[in-house]
This record gives structure tokens, sequence and C-alpha cells, in this order.
């Protein structure tokens, strides 16, 4: 039988086929012969105007609010016998009926001796260093040799997380993408780091290798995301989107380069190479944001064939997640994890550094 904390309480024991809950004025109804079904019905005004995936997430507790919307969205909430969207707001009298479903095997993936750099670990977490090219969980194109699949090999307790081919994942790097990544060992571990994730709470160090030259040293990059409806793998500017803020900071200027910081303050997929692009700089070696071999187009010959040939060497973007910094799930002691450069990006940045000198 699942046992379901609501509104401060934890309740296992059934007297009856149902029977009510209280607790100021909110009453909760709990079936006997489905423990998995809660029926809530907004009673005080304070609830009205709330969005439904908020309102579920403070009555269910040590969920995260990432794993409610996904059962919103799969119709395991419904309100009034209907299904909503996540940001629903409540009416008086509304009916809420959440189905809890099964907890996903955490088999549905399989462990593969994939070799991790594990930078921290204890019962709670881990946090590895990502090398670029390894996927973090399966998907269409990416069945086996993900990070997922290593982490099963390597660790004994994974999260549930908010699906089963997802186990331990709390937050994603895109697949070029090196460098830090936290891990959820366990399900308490995984919902008291996403809402700090929600809650902007972590704080992310970001270090990219950009085109162009940039006219501030310092700034804000502050436009709305949303998908690309004309290629759905990719993501755009768009004032409809969702909205998306990244700080920057330049560390070095080259004569065509630049090599950047970024601290992205919201989590949008592709954020920071959105961004970047955006303000006509995208990252060195990103094809899909205008970053690839074609921007090596238009120098010196000498420039544009040393481009082109450590664009197609290196076989990345050159963004690497660099630092990452949060609350530890139990003790809320700040927990402060780097990564250094990757070898390949040293070296790089040194060959750029050798070739400008002598011009």
């Amino acid at each position: 039988m699942v046992c379901i904390q609501c509104c401060g309480f934890f309740s296992n024991n059934w007297n009856g086929s149902l029977y009510y809950l209280f607790n100021y004025g909110r009453k909760i109804k709990l079936n006997k012969t489905n423990p998995n079904l809660i029926l809530f019905t907004i009673l005080h005004k304070e609830d009205v105007g709330k969005r439904l995936d908020r309102y579920l997430v403070q009555k269910i507790k040590n969920e995260s609010r990432s794993k409610i919307q996904n059962w919103i969205r799969s119709k395991l909430v419904l309100v009034n016998k209907l299904h909503k969207k996540t940001g629903y707001l409540l009416e008086l009298e509304d009916e809420i009926r959440l189905k809890i479903p099964d907890s996903p095997p955490i088999n549905s993936e399989k462990p593969e001796p994939i070799e991790l750099n594990i930078v921290y670990e204890d019962d709670e977490i881990a946090v590895i260093d990502k090398p670029s090219g390894l996927v973090v969980h399966s998907g269409i194109s990416n069945t086996s040799g993900t990070l997922v699949n290593g982490l099963l090999f390597h660790f004994k307790s994974l999260s549930a997380g908010n699906q089963s081919f997802r186990p331990g994942i709390i937050h994603r790097l895109d697949k070029e993408t090196s460098g830090v990544i936290v891990i959820a060992k366990t399900d308490f571990a995984h919902s008291k780091i996403s809402k700090q994730f929600q809650n902007r709470e972590v704080e992310k160090k970001y270090i990219a290798l950009t085109w162009g030259q940039w006219e501030k040293k310092h700034g804000f990059i502050d436009f709305s995301i949303g998908r690309n409806r004309k290629e759905p793998t990719s993501f755009i500017i768009d004032e409809k989107g969702k909205a998306s803020l990244t700080k920057y900071s330049v560390e070095k200027q080259f004569r065509h380069l630049a090599l950047v910081s970024f601290f992205p303050k919201t989590g949008r997929t592709h954020q920071i190479r959105v961004h970047s692009s955006s303000l006509g700089h995208p990252i060195f070696g990103d094809g899909k944001y205008g970053g690839g071999v074609s921007k090596a187009k238009g120098y010196l010959p000498e420039f544009t064939n040393f481009y082109k040939k450590n664009i197609k060497e290196l076989d990345r973007h050159v963004l690497h997640a660099k630092e990452i910094k949060f609350k530890h799930p139990k003790n809320n002691k700040i927990m402060n994890f780097k990564a250094q450069l990757p070898k390949e990006i040293l070296n790089l940045i040194n060959s750029l550094e050798t070739l400008y000198e002598k011009k």
C-alpha cells in the first residue's frame, strides 16, 4: 500500500471504504479500494486562483513539481472530471482527482560498465563530471550507452526519477556539453534538490568559447525561449515562450573568439546556446545555432583553416558546466563542486593563443 502525506500528516490506516481528512478546512478524500487515488476539494478562498501544479506540490509532500506536472499532462489529474493544463487557475469548489501512479521499475534501464568520473558521493547524492558525447538518458535515438546506464552500474541506489528511464536524473546537460551534473540517490534528495532548481536557488557557472567581439564585457540576456516549430529539436527567441535569463561575463577576448562565463538564472533547454547566439555570438562548434563550420568562412585563410580544422576534430560545441552550488538535501550545508576544463578545450585555447601571437 502507498503511504501518502497530505497536508502535514501521514495516513496509512483505513477504517471504511471512504473517509475524509480535514486540516485547516481543506477536505481530502481517500479511497480504500484504490489507495493511490486522492480527491481534493477547494473550500477556502486562499486556494482560489492558485495554479493547479503548485497547489498539488504543496499538498503532496516529497514529490517534485516536474513529476506532478508530468502527472497532469498524462491525465492522472482531473479537475471536475476534466483534463486541465498545469497552469489552470483553481476555482471555489473545484474537485481535483489525483491518481498517483505506481512507482516505475528502476530496472527498465540496464546497467552498463561505462567509466564515470565520480567527483563526490554520499548516501543521498553523487556528483559526476560528464564528458562530452555522453547522453544523459535514453531517447528515441539513444537506447543504451547513456549516463543512466552507467549510474545503474556504479550505484546500488538511485531515485526513481520522473520517468522510469531517468533514475537519479534531477537536471540534464546536452550530449556535447561536458561538466558537473548532480545525481539523486534517493527520492528524498531528488525532491529536495528539484525544489531548489524550481526556486532558482541552485547556482551554476558555465564556460564557453563564443564567436565574435562582445560589445559589453558583462551583462544579462533576458529573452524568452520557445521551441522552433519548423525544427522541433531546436529552440528560438520567442516572446510567447518561457521567460529565460542568463548572466554573462567575458573572461578573455581573442581576435575572432571570446572565452565567456555564463550564469543561467533559469533552466531552459539549450538556454545558453540560444541566448549567446541571439546576440550574434554562437558557441564555437555549435552547428545547430550557427557556430559550426559555416561560421569559419570570411576570415584570412590561415584563420579559416584553423577554425574549420578544430571544429571538425573537436566534434563538439565548446560549452562546459564548470561549477554548481546547492544545499545538501539532508543538512542544508552549502555544497560547491567544480569540473576543470577538459583537455581538448584547454588544448584549443592554447592553440588559439599561439595562433594570435604569431599574427
